[in-house]
């Protein structure tokens, strides 16, 4: 590959014109179409990162793997997208060797958690599954065999739980145990993953809420986990009834989506004097009910309408300070959807949170990377839920979390894909442009290679042209452009023959390719004005980053 590809492609402005405009001789781009003005000092609403706040990344015992590249992947992501916390499940699971004929062992969960720390993010904790001996039957979930089957009595569960957190305060200290989250269970309202009824799991968190709370009121903790909201009423009772499924809707706006378990779980929480510190569900904006590739795939605003349905739902509820965090999100739940890895997600990610400002506390994606055993299938890329493919190569839904993490905290405008706002500690500019096309109204379905190929070819380019007024005098914007052919690790593999397995020094060349986006530079004029025109074509996403000399 030539070294030029490596290189940034700088362009820099005559002070006050636009971005690479593709202005036609003779003819100003704004005598066609009068630009947006968006004043850059006008009060900013403060916002938190919520997008940054957590990531996935599957279960504890993955963690220890002597070749697994997950510490130096979960460091790589950090360092580019902010996260602060990371969540794992499977924390008690047999592999753990935490709990063996009454004794306890904190070795692993240990080395788990101090390589977590050692990455710069804290543990936000799934207790989950029950050991063995502690089960209360043989019924298992995944391939690993997590034990899933409540027992009898939680005595044992909750003297595990008792000793687990003691240990914690007493190796890690309350003052950093206190800033952790401890999430009971994942997604048991799924037979799969929970062999028991609604009522058992509500005990199970009345006992495991007191256990944490006895050590220390400090402890944070919540649930219910459950799975992605539905429109209909399979899972009022205590188990699913697959009956009630909705069949497969032509509009899925015609059906009433809510989160499941929640009001039943709050109204519990209050009429037993429980704590509910957080709430945490998964709002995926898919319904897969027979945990395969079919199902509805819901419009592009379903994350937007879940949060609002679940906001609402608390702020009405016993426990309206309650955090909201959506422990589990993506385009769809499936580990083996070709959109994870391909252009669209990164304009989803973008346009759901960027719709979501406000309504949670954080949204977690599925998982920072595939070195998981979930997103091991498949050569390069799998269609698994991650960040970076198993070799570390970067995905653009990578680049649309590095970029939402390199936003301001003072919003001041978030509107028809533009979203401008100011750092308030050094009054720089940082904005993100996306191309989200109009004519695809759900998020991007799930399917195989041929399904991706034919979502990137919908939708229409778009022109964007806005001015940025009352912006520092004669300043320099950085301008970071992700489209088909940059920063698109698909496409570059494409390019390459789409071989089965990449040599080192192939390996090292297409991650570097994965990262390269286009970089231009534009600056404003003596009078601070930025004018941006720029036509971006269907998914292209853009950053634009004030730069301080």
């Amino acid at each position: 590959m030539e070294r030029r590809i490596f290189l940034k492609q700088a362009f820099v402005s005559v002070a006050g014109t636009a971005l690479i405009p593709g202005i036609a001789a003779g003819r100003s781009l704004w005598e066609e179409q009068p630009p947006l003005l968006i004043d850059t000092k006008v009060q900013g609403r403060a916002f938190s990162h919520f997008w940054s706040r957590c990531i996935g990344a599957g279960r504890a015992g993955e963690v220890l793997h002597t070749a697994s590249p997950w510490l130096e992947q979960l460091q790589f992501a950090k360092k580019y997208c902010g996260f602060r916390y990371c969540r794992l499940q499977g924390i008690f699971h047999d592999d753990m060797s935490v709990y063996q004929g009454g004794v306890y062992n904190w070795l692993r969960i240990d080395e788990v958690i101090d390589r977590m720390l050692k990455a710069g993010v804290k543990p936000f904790i799934t207790l989950s599954f029950f050991p063995k001996d502690i089960a209360g039957g043989s019924a298992t979930a995944y391939w690993w065999k997590a034990n899933v089957a409540p027992p009898a009595d939680f005595y044992k569960w909750t003297t595990l739980v008792t000793g687990f957190a003691k240990h914690c305060l007493d190796k890690y200290g309350p003052n950093e145990v206190s800033t952790w989250y401890f999430e009971l269970w994942n997604e048991p309202n799924n037979k799969t993953t929970w062999a028991g009824t609604k009522s058992q799991y509500f005990a199970m968190y009345k006992a495991t809420a007191q256990a944490l709370k006895g050590v220390s009121p400090q402890l944070r903790i919540g649930g219910p986990a459950t799975g992605n909201f539905v429109g209909d009423g399979r899972f009022d009772g205590e188990t699913e009834d697959a009956s009630r499924i909705a069949v497969t809707s032509p509009d899925p706006d015609t059906l009433q989506w809510k989160g499941v378990w929640i009001e039943d779980f709050l109204e519990y929480c209050k009429r037993e004097q429980l704590p509910v510190d957080f709430i945490s569900t998964h709002p995926y904006p898919t319904d897969i009910p027979f945990n395969n590739n079919k199902g509805i795939v819901r419009n592009a605003d379903a994350t937007l309408k879940d949060l609002q349905w679940l906001r609402t739902i608390v702020d009405k509820s016993a426990f309206p300070k309650a955090e909201i965090h959506l422990t589990a999100w993506n385009s769809s739940s499936s580990s083996r959807d070709t959109m994870h890895d391909a252009l669209p997600a990164a304009a989803f990610i973008i346009k759901a949170n960027a719709d979501s400002i406000g309504l949670a506390d954080a949204l977690s994606y599925t998982s920072f990377t595939d070195c998981g055993e979930e997103g091991a299938g498949g050569q390069q890329f799998s269609g698994a839920g991650g960040l970076l493919n198993y070799q570390g190569i970067p995905k653009p839904a990578f680049h649309a979390y590095r970029m939402l993490h390199a936003l301001g905290d003072e919003l001041l405008y978030n509107k028809d894909g533009i979203i401008v706002t100011r750092h308030k500690d050094s009054q720089r500019l940082t904005a993100i442009v996306y191309n989200y096309p109009a004519t695809v109204k759900t998020a991007p379905p799930f399917g195989a290679a041929d399904v991706a190929e034919n979502i990137i070819k919908q939708g229409e380019p778009r022109d964007f042209n806005f001015k940025l007024i009352n912006t520092n005098k004669d300043a320099r914007f950085n301008v970071e452009i992700l489209d088909k052919e940059n920063g698109n690790a698909l496409f570059h593999l494409k390019q390459a023959g789409n071989p089965d397995t990449l040599s080192p020094a192939q390996l090292k060349t297409m991650q570097q390719l994965a990262m390269a986006v286009r970089e231009e530079q534009v600056l404003s004029s003596n009078t601070g004005v930025l004018l941006i025109g720029k036509t971006l074509q269907p998914w292209d996403v853009m950053l634009i980053d004030e730069t301080i000399s």
